[in-house]
């Protein structure tokens, strides 16, 4: 009988080799061996991660070469023999076993295109559920439960679905937001090609919760693997019937993939709306809203990939099951990506309420350079940054907020000593220059003219005076941007100038001298 050995197909480990790891395992074991293409387990520096699975559980093997494959066999790894690149059972490593894992439970676990093996791992729980449910219900489950959008925005998604239901009956939409542009995130892309059925699956419980027929799930060209993954996983869905079938043949809840052109912009949700319809990707104003006014002008609900990826736990188990997760308005869990200068970057899934200080050095085990950590930017490009001496901060919504940061889509990275502040102050605008879709003047031009500052600062070039502009204008395009890409640009730089303000001041000095 031959073993399985598990060799994840998600991106991240096909980066570094995970394809020729399964064809060196499987040309040198030949019937003894069934290799299985999963999910990664998020444990990315151990990338490619090798399980077999043995009577006392899936044995880890990391990361594994080609040339690795020869002493693994003499090692005798099929029957989980020891090997300096082997880590014992998976569940037991700590980065792993220390996590708790509802969105992204069964991600590395099964066969992303198996349904069987999706359903054998608590797969369809949550839209069997939902089936025996009304509307209302539904809407009050995902309400009850606390979730909020994983975005990050973080506002609460059950407020979202009963504004749409309350809409009269008609053509309505659910939009799938995978337009996954944050530094140092990866979490969508790792459900999509990990666990693609449970996407599906929150999608269609949200359609039955407001009453829409047709979904579209918006991915970035740059995520080709999720993209074919997403096709497939439709494709086997609808073939299955879970969708359920209208007198004509057609599924009930049909979905679409929607791939972007990598437009930083079309995270937000009415810029997405309208590339899905063919035009340029500019943000709309609001109101109307999109739940009352979306795409093609019908009531449209926009939710994150990790948001509706929640919902079919949340159904399964209860509303109650959920909030039990988490602290204060910050409830369930959250999937944390650790990036930058970190030893063991991943993704860690955790309830709200962890500290950075232990995503960091117990998680992500300190810097990968060894050098000390100078500050850490969490919330992505738009966020703001924390020095160590802040790292008990608990990770949740409104406990960052207070410490001038933001939970954005959970993305951390992580900065050592040799970074300078006034680089990465003026790179935040230039990322905004690049990436506004040029509607509104404040975040237009007022990137532009903000890098601009930072340069003449950087030159000793009247400092003070220009520190005071850079101050005005950041509040200039905090209060009249029209969306958050231009509101939000202002955070990393006012927290950069804030927390080492040394570096600003600095040339004005040398100047001087």
């Amino acid at each position: 009988m031959s073993v399985k050995v598990y060799i994840p197909c998600d991106a991240a480990a096909l980066s570094v080799g995970a394809d020729d790891v399964a064809r060196a395992i499987a040309a040198q074991g030949g019937d003894d061996v069934q290799i299985i293409r999963n999910g990664s387990r998020g444990m990315l520096y151990l990338e490619p991660l090798v399980e077999v699975e043995t009577a006392q559980g899936r044995m880890a093997y990391g990361p594994v070469s080609p040339d690795d494959v020869e002493s693994l066999f003499a090692a005798d790894f099929l029957a989980g023999g020891g090997h300096p690149l082997g880590h014992g059972l998976t569940e037991d490593i700590p980065y792993f076993a220390n996590q708790e894992r509802l969105t992204f439970a069964r991600v590395g676990v099964i066969d992303p295109l198996d349904l069987a093996d999706y359903e054998a791992h608590g797969g369809l729980s949550g839209l069997q559920a939902a089936l025996k449910m009304t509307a209302d219900e539904i809407v009050e489950t995902v309400l009850d439960s606390g979730l909020r959008g994983r975005g990050g925005a973080g506002f609460p998604t059950g407020i979202k679905w009963k504004t749409a239901l309350a809409q009269p009956d008609g053509q309505k939409y659910l939009c799938a937001n995978a337009d996954e542009g944050d530094s140092g995130t990866f979490a969508d892309r790792m459900l999509m090609e990990g666990d693609p059925f449970c996407l599906i699956e929150g999608m269609v419980i949200g359609a039955l919760g407001i009453g829409a027929d047709t979904g579209y799930i918006y991915i970035r060209s740059e995520y080709p693997h999720a993209i074919k993954t997403m096709r497939q996983a439709i494709d086997l869905w609808e073939n299955k019937g879970l969708s359920g079938w209208n007198d004509d043949g057609i599924p009930r809840f049909k979905l679409h993939v929607r791939v972007g052109a990598g437009a930083y912009i079309c995270g937000e949700e009415s810029s997405m709306l309208e590339s899905i319809e063919g035009k340029r990707g500019q943000v709309k104003v609001k109101p109307p809203i999109p739940a009352i006014k979306g795409l093609f002008d019908k009531p449209t609900i926009v939710n994150n990939i990790l948001t509706l990826g929640s919902v079919p736990y949340i159904l399964a188990n209860g509303a109650q099951a959920y909030a039990d997760f988490g602290q204060g308005r910050s409830k369930g869990t959250q999937p944390f990506q650790l990036a930058g200068d970190i030893k063991q970057g991943g993704l860690v899934e955790k309830a709200f309420g962890v500290t950075l200080k232990e995503l960091v050095e117990d998680f992500g085990g300190g810097t990968h350079t060894g050098r000390p950590v100078k500050a850490v930017q969490a919330g992505g490009p738009l966020g703001g940054y924390i020095v160590p001496h802040g790292f008990d901060v608990q990770m949740g919504y409104e406990t960052l907020s207070e410490a001038g940061a933001m939970l954005g889509h959970g993305g951390i990275v992580v900065y050592n000593d040799t970074t300078r502040m006034t680089t990465m102050a003026k790179y935040a605008m230039e990322f905004c220059e690049l990436e506004s879709c040029g509607k509104c003047t404040p975040c237009r031009v007022g990137a532009v003219r903000g890098k601009e500052l930072i340069e003449k600062i950087e030159q000793g070039e009247e400092v003070a005076a220009n520190i005071d502009v850079l101050e005005d204008l950041c509040d200039l395009m905090e209060e009249a941007s029209l969306c958050a890409m231009g509101g939000l640009t202002p955070m990393p730089v006012r927290t950069a100038m804030k927390l080492f303000p040394e570096e600003f001041t600095e040339p004005m000095k040398t100047a001087a001298e």
